[in-house]
């Protein structure tokens, strides 16, 4: 039997998720409301199987194995794992320079 998880989405992951929704929805609010159930769809996935995801590659050659990750094309949706708890920590646009914004998101904020 797997073990059970929690999933709770943390602010700064929310509010990435609500960009993209917003950036997207001015020219197409269906497609936006696609890409919203895709992103929420593939990141409860990571609550059945947390360990699934790979370790966050930019991180993980500075020795940072915390954070791990799954795709939903084009996006990246960075995750941690907790006890009993799967943290979504950011959303990211793999086409901008993720370096990055995963510095700015996860180390400094």
């Amino acid at each position: 039997m797997s073990k059970t998880y929690n999933l709770k989405w943390t602010t700064n992951a929310k509010n990435d998720l609500l960009n993209i929704v917003a950036y997207i929805k001015i020219d197409s609010p269906s497609i936006a409301n696609d890409i919203y159930q895709k992103i929420r769809k593939k990141a409860n996935s990571s609550n059945f199987f947390p360990l699934k995801g790979r370790v966050v590659p930019e991180l993980q050659k500075e020795g940072i194995t915390l954070y791990r990750e799954i795709i939903a094309s084009p996006w990246r949706i960075i995750y941690k794992v907790g006890n009993d708890t799967v943290y979504i920590m950011a959303i990211l646009d793999s086409r901008q320079n993720v370096e990055e914004l995963l510095l700015q998101k996860l180390i400094k904020g």
